[in-house]
């Protein structure tokens, strides 16, 4: 690639992806997130949530003749704080899905795994280190609503990395995969 369009390349990703350290001359091949079907999910999820706390004040406020003014009260209380859970779960469900990134920059695969507020991690391994590409679909869901699990295998130390959840193209497979192949080449030629 010309040196030019290398730089161009790397700045722009410095832009694009400022959360990811790269180094210089590196850019961002591809950015994958979570599929599309877990942000619905919890979005779902978290609507039908509300929506319960909601039916449950109505009938609440239906109900209020028998019960006296404290217990009105908490009442209340209790369903405001249901309410606030299920919006607060909603929102950390959230951003956990969007703090699970996985890049593919011309040298490295870097992945940002976030399982909880906090708790979060980032691999970054080397393209020519990657033995293996595959993506696995397991169950009819899966292929029917196509995504499922990214795995790298790496050349040594026999780590496997994953990123489960993903609605990867076989097209962006096949690409990450020739990366690979180019990366090793590359690096062959260079011993």
């Amino acid at each position: 690639m010309d040196e030019n369009l290398a730089k161009i390349r790397h700045e722009r990703s410095k832009k694009d992806f400022p959360g990811i350290s790269l180094e210089e001359g590196e850019y961002v091949e591809f950015a994958f997130s979570r599929a599309k079907i877990i942000l619905m999910l919890i979005l779902c999820g978290t609507a039908f949530g509300v929506i319960v706390v909601l039916l449950a004040f109505l009938v609440a406020l239906l109900g209020q003749d028998s019960i006296d003014e404290m217990g009105r009260k908490f009442l209340f209380i209790i369903l405001l704080a249901l309410l606030a859970a299920a919006i607060i779960m909603g929102m950390i469900a959230l951003t956990t899905y969007r703090g699970n990134k996985l890049y593919v920059t011309n040298r490295r695969v870097i992945q940002l795994v976030m399982n909880s507020l906090v708790s979060s991690s980032t691999n970054a391994i080397d393209l020519e280190s990657v033995e293996d590409v595959s993506f696995r679909q397991d169950g009819l869901l899966q292929r029917i609503l196509h995504f499922g699990t990214l795995r790298l295998a790496t050349v040594g130390e026999e780590t496997t990395y994953t990123f489960k959840h993903s609605d990867i193209s076989p097209e962006d497979l096949e690409a990450v995969s020739k990366l690979v192949t180019e990366a090793k080449k590359k690096a062959q030629k260079d011993k």
